[in-house]
């Protein structure tokens, strides 16, 4: 029997490039020695050579299909790494995410061709499904930091109700176990994460819809059992508040609030919003605000209203 001969990264390339998912996940695990030999001779030993090699790595899922040469997609890896480590070694303040995560953020309202890329290669599903498999506490962060609008980590370390050290360990934590898992599961069936989305963009169109009119129809009103509580600045110390009562306070000011963008897993979900206040207000809202809710068997458990800020 002759022996299997592996395929080569010029295969291996197309067939990711096809949307063949396990492929990348090959070509990953192939080239990781060498990706990470050239974030340490650029970085040194530490935790900025591994952040490094796995922002290169989550970078690599939506540009695959730029790849011309794809016998040298080896040499392509190591030019992202070395790309990555210099951005941190000129870097001299906090930026707003990790490159690779941030252009798979899927918004609502803006199509781009990052987006058309993670549609066809099946890449959103793939990430999202390794984003179940974190614990709850570092995939928070990740969906705040790289799918929301909630990215700085002093904003973040407020919803948390966290320090901001702790915010820099768990997004360290988060970013190694995802891509761990994204080599893992790479050859498995994925499933559809736009399902959850859309499901959850429902659910916040009908629960504005039913403030708006002050009456919550039985499917919604399963959403916000009486156990659920409104956390955060618009709770009051030592009393439990129900989020159906910052409702009424806003429908009774004449405030609305209109969806923009939805991040959703199975057991977290966070609505952003943009707010319209009414003339002449005399303590208006915010103009943007977000929902984190933590969910159990779909009802919501917790409510914390967080308040961006302005960019």
């Amino acid at each position: 029997m002759a022996p299997l001969i592996p395929p080569t990264d010029e295969e291996l390339t197309r067939r990711a490039q096809a949307g063949e998912t396990g492929a990348l996940g090959l070509l990953l695990a192939r080239h990781e020695a060498s990706m990470r030999a050239v974030a340490l001779s650029l970085l040194g030993y530490g935790p900025d050579a591994e952040d490094a090699v796995q922002d290169a790595a989550l970078t690599a899922l939506r540009r695959i299909g730029d790849v011309r040469d794809p016998a040298a997609v080896g040499a392509w890896l190591r030019a992202i790494v070395r790309n990555a480590s210099r951005m941190r070694l000129r870097a001299t303040r906090e930026t707003p995410g990790l490159d690779g995560l941030d252009h798979l953020r899927l918004r609502d309202d803006e199509p781009s061709h990052p987006e058309r890329i993670v549609e066809q290669h099946a890449m959103r599903d793939w990430i999202w499904d390794a984003m179940e498999e974190l614990p709850q506490q570092l995939r928070l962060v990740l969906m705040l930091r790289h799918f929301s609008g909630i990215t700085s980590y002093q904003e973040i370390a407020d919803a948390c109700e966290v320090p901001v050290g702790t915010v820099r360990s768990r997004l360290h934590q988060a970013r190694g176990k995802l891509a761990e898992v994204l080599l893992s599961t790479a050859a498995q069936a994925h499933d559809d994460a736009s399902a959850v989305t859309e499901d959850s963009r429902q659910e916040a169109l009908a629960t504005l819809e039913s403030a708006i009119r002050g009456s919550i129809p039985g499917d919604i009103a399963e959403l916000w059992p009486a156990e659920t509580e409104l956390l955060g600045t618009l709770s009051r110390p030592g009393e439990r508040i129900h989020p159906t009562t910052a409702m009424r306070q806003n429908r009774e000011k004449g405030v609305t609030q209109h969806l923009r963008h939805v991040v959703a897993s199975r057991d977290i979900t966070i609505w952003e919003m943009d707010v319209t206040n009414p003339p002449g207000i005399a303590s208006p809202c915010p103009p943007t605000l977000a929902w984190l809710m933590f969910r159990r068997n779909r009802r919501v458990q917790t409510l914390r209203v967080i308040f961006p800020e302005p960019t």
